[in-house]
């Protein structure tokens, strides 16, 4: 396993459209425990490829408290979202530092491969379905500051191009 990079907001390649997993090979699930490790790493509880500069539809998530129940989707496909929606506070580990409110269904089902690649039918609500939907974005190239205004936007990548100068510095 290898600690991966994480693409930081606002790189273009986290508008990069992901492309379905073909095959639950190998390589797929060497990228799962890599992106579950980094995602651990990062004390996140999500994480797409496509925030690693991979490009395929995986999503790993973990929710629990204890940080041991892991959740790996491959191809994931919302099939039903509940009209109700709610505010909750977001954060990204591609906008680290960087917290907002942004609107989901408060419940989901979801479709999709786990890690050895049997279909699986997921019903979700609360963190864990906020969870899948804000990593599903970014399967989409979506980032959550894009739900936001564009003047708060700007402000967040002024934030973080001035950050990523910084530390280019040192």
């Amino acid at each position: 396993m290898a600690l991966l990079s994480i693409l930081q907001y606002p790189d273009s390649r986290l508008h990069t459209l992901a492309r379905p997993v073909k095959q639950v090979d190998d390589r797929i699930k060497a990228l799962i425990a890599d992106m579950r490790e980094t995602m651990y790493d990062a004390a996140g509880i999500g994480l797409a490829a496509t925030q690693v500069n991979v490009h395929e539809r995986v999503i790993v998530i973990d929710v629990s408290e204890q940080r041991d129940s892991p959740l790996v989707l491959i191809n994931p496909e919302i099939t039903w979202a509940s009209a109700e929606k709610v505010v909750n506070e977001e954060g990204c580990l591609s906008v680290p530092g960087i917290y907002d409110g942004v609107e989901r269904s408060t419940q989901i089902k979801v479709t999709a491969l786990d890690g050895d690649g049997q279909s699986r039918s997921i019903e979700a609500e609360g963190l864990l379905a906020v969870c899948i939907q804000h990593e599903m974005d970014h399967l989409l190239g979506k980032v959550f500051v894009e739900y936001l205004s564009p003047l708060k936007r700007n402000r967040i990548k002024t934030k973080m191009l001035k950050s990523r100068r910084e530390t280019e510095k040192t």
